[in-house]
């Protein structure tokens, strides 16, 4: 693999940690124990089979608590001290602890990337959560079960294809994340209001 395919893996490896850690761990070390690809040395540990079985109960356990309204948001709650830690050190196992300053770049990138997915991911899901219907937390769920995979194997085919889709991706989660603020901090100055307002006019 060249410098820019590596730069795109340990992209989507970073980003895919934000929305979906376990499943992107197992994915990427099942393609290598496979044999579909070959994994960059920093990450041939994930197709261990000690590693495999870990991982693969954990996303079979994140894909039913990403289902459930409010679980989500728990779920996404703990994981904003796992995710984007991950995301930077499978980022940096992309270009190896030899890699140097390539390794350090992409600690930071993919710690980056982890971060905004994560932020957008979670602050949505919250947002939703507020709905009684559970039919949009499970869409969002399905689409974040697509579409990390999909960066991942879209960054191994086609890396210059990759980035101008991370490109469009980040600008939409960058987008959610201001909306999704000012949607908070509507809804909780409308709760102040409604629980302060008797006793402020008392």
């Amino acid at each position: 693999m060249d410098t820019t395919q590596l730069a795109a893996l340990a992209a989507a490896l970073g980003w895919a940690s934000g929305l979906r850690l376990y499943a992107v761990v197992f994915l990427t070390g099942a393609a290598g124990w496979l044999g579909w690809v070959t994994l960059p040395g920093g990450l041939q540990v994930l197709q261990q089979p000690l590693v495999l079985g870990v991982s693969g109960t954990l996303l079979v356990v994140e894909f039913l608590a990403d289902k459930l309204p409010w679980v989500d948001s728990a779920w996404d709650a703990v994981h904003t001290f796992i995710r984007i830690p991950a995301g930077a050190a499978l980022a940096a196992g992309v270009f190896g602890a030899e890699s140097g300053a390539w390794t350090v770049a992409a600690a930071l990138l993919g710690g980056s990337l982890a971060a905004t997915a994560h932020a957008a991911k979670a602050s949505t899901r919250a947002a939703v959560n507020t709905s009684p219907e559970p039919f949009s937390n499970l869409a969002l769920s399905l689409v974040d079960d697509v579409a990390a995979p999909a960066m991942v194997a879209l960054a191994w085919v086609s890396p210059a294809v990759f980035f101008v889709v991370l490109a469009l991706a980040l600008v939409a989660m960058v987008a959610l994340i201001v909306l999704m603020f000012k949607f908070t901090r509507g809804l909780f100055g409308r709760l102040r209001q409604h629980f302060g307002g008797p006793s402020a006019g008392a």
